[in-house]
């Protein structure tokens, strides 16, 4: 009875793709001659049927083909086997579009019902993870379902040859049957709220947002793909490559760089130059420097262009920027440096009118942006590091999310046939506010939220007090410093001889900053011994002379 039960809480909780699954198996490939004016008629014509060889009683089967594209994604091909045969049949789903150019880790905490719902897709070479009871369904199968699907299908694996382990090994059916039964409760909706994540390196993969999330309930950070993880996709990992008259690739990517734009860009010298350390170049303000790296794409060789701008009344930054000649992989990117301030730092920009839009705006990849009076929330490592004007971050904001939502070529919002009615209107009142915003018609106030205070707007009225902006620091969470890895950080050597954690404020007793005057201290300390070394060095070559 209980498994009756089961199979009909399988059956009525069948996802999205499940439904289309089945209507593609139930649909009659018309004949090619037979010109229909019917759309719909039209539309069946698209799905293909190849025999293939069924894997349960090897004779031959029906595999179908359709391609279709999924609301807030991009297109992919259904696939659903059948067998006359055996009765078996199998329904999977692969990406129609190529690998992207970075890896996306998606995080979603599951707060009631309506969350079950929402859509996944999960490629295969993704891997999902139950975090609250550390269960992974590892990359190798890819489908299109929802997340109670999904749980449901973990379920099923963990339960079947729950008997023969109850049998046979004891003990490890008590602890399978502990998780069976807490996944149990999560499946039948008395256990919220719990933490689903994503992964996929091919940034194929995806789950559903919705306008309604906020506080870090829905998270998705993009990343590059490491040189095992393009080896895993099939993507070459051999930055070099060896050519006819013998010359490696970086030799050549060299000798290209030379002719082209070595009087433009300055070339950071390498060991193969000559140089030993790259300690001795100055990174001056206004120049530009390349340097040598693999494509986060296709993992050949690209360059990483450097500049070190100085912006007014606030600090150095590194302006970044990767372009791959093979791919065309382009990214760019603004790192902060500096010493890690004691406290973090929150920023209000009062937007009034358009000349607001044209302040410049640094967000670095650890800031938090939040506008309520539009209802945009941005976590931190979601867009990386920019540094922009308001309009500008603000576009990119609506452009990332009109991308995630609606196909790209879809201009009238429409979002698809599955895309349900109140969504809809909800994500289009979304993105008619935010295009007031960007057009400066509407009075809002960005909030930048850093807990390494390496986040920026631009003052005008510098150096006196602007009434728009104001800025408040805070003290860091734990949790904020444990993600910062900063708990972790262990910089002072002990009694013991082992490295222990310092805290800010110790050096000099000064209870500032690391680097405020107990820092500088220490350095001017430093450099007044190398001063003394250097002019006994000097002492020494003027007695060996001497000699």
């Amino acid at each position: 009875m209980a498994n009756h039960d089961r199979d009909d809480r399988l059956e009525a909780s069948d996802g999205p793709f499940q439904v289309l699954a089945k209507q593609v198996a139930g649909l009659k490939v018309q004949d090619q001659h037979n010109t229909s004016q019917d759309p719909v008629e039209d539309e069946l014509k698209v799905v293909d049927i190849i025999e293939s060889l069924c894997m349960q009683c090897h004779e031959d089967g029906e595999t179908r083909l359709l391609l279709t594209k999924i609301p807030y994604f991009r297109e992919v091909i259904l696939m659903s086997f059948s067998c006359d045969h055996c009765g078996f049949s199998n329904t999977e789903v692969k990406s129609a579009g190529e690998i992207q150019e970075r890896g996306a880790k998606y995080s979603l905490d599951v707060r009631d019902v309506e969350d079950l719902q929402r859509q996944i897709v999960k490629s295969d070479t993704s891997v999902f993870r139950l975090e609250d009871l550390d269960i992974e369904m590892p990359a190798g199968h890819s489908q299109l379902t929802n997340v109670e699907g999904i749980l449901l299908d973990i379920l099923k694996d963990l339960q079947s040859g729950q008997r023969k382990r109850e049998k046979d090994e004891p003990e490890l059916w008590g602890k399978v049957d502990a998780i069976v039964q807490r996944l149990l409760k999560i499946t039948h909706n008395e256990k919220f709220p719990f933490t689903i994540t994503l992964d996929d390196p091919s940034g194929n993969s995806w789950i559903e947002p919705s306008p309604e999330d906020r506080n870090n309930k829905y998270h998705k950070t993009e990343y590059p793909r490491t040189a095992a993880q393009n080896a895993a996709l099939g993507l070459s990992d051999e930055p070099s490559t060896t050519s006819t008259n013998g010359n490696t690739g970086h030799e050549q990517s060299a000798t290209s760089s030379n002719n082209t734009t070595a009087h433009v860009v300055p070339q950071i010298p390498s060991a193969a130059e000559g140089s030993t350390d790259l300690e001795d170049v100055d990174i001056l303000a206004g120049h530009n420097y390349s340097i040598p790296t693999n494509c986060p794409g296709c993992t050949k060789e690209a360059h990483v262009n450097l500049q070190l701008v100085n912006i007014p009344y606030f600090k150095e930054v590194v302006v970044s920027a990767v372009m791959c000649l093979h791919c065309n992989y382009r990214s760019s990117d603004v790192k902060t440096g500096g010493e890690i301030p004691r406290l973090g730092k929150k920023i209000y920009l009062h937007v009034k009118q358009p000349i607001d839009l044209s302040r410049d705006i640094l967000k670095s990849e650890t800031c938090c942006v939040k506008i309520e009076e539009v209802g945009v929330e941005v976590q931190p490592g979601t867009m990386g590091g920019r540094f922009t004007t308001v309009e500008g971050l603000l576009t990119q904001i609506r452009d990332d999310l009109r991308s995630n939502v609606f196909d790209i070529d879809d201009e009238a919002g429409a979002g698809g046939d599955s895309m349900p009615e109140e969504t809809r209107s909800a994500w289009t009142r979304f993105f008619v506010v935010l295009d007031k915003a960007i057009r400066g018609e509407m009075e809002y106030t960005i909030l930048l939220e850093d807990p390494l205070a390496n986040s920026y707007v631009q003052s005008l009225m510098a150096p006196e007090p602007d009434p728009q902006l104001r800025e408040e620091e805070y003290e860091r969470t734990g949790e904020e410093e444990d993600d910062l890895g900063i708990s972790d950080m262990r910089t002072r050597m002990g009694e013991g001889g082992e490295y222990e954690q310092e805290k800010f404020g110790e050096r000099g007793g000064g209870g500032g900053e690391v680097g405020d005057k107990g820092v500088d201290d220490d350095v001017e300390v430093e450099r007044a011994k190398a001063a003394e070394l250097v002019k006994e060095a000097a002492a020494v070559e003027e007695e060996d002379e001497e000699l």
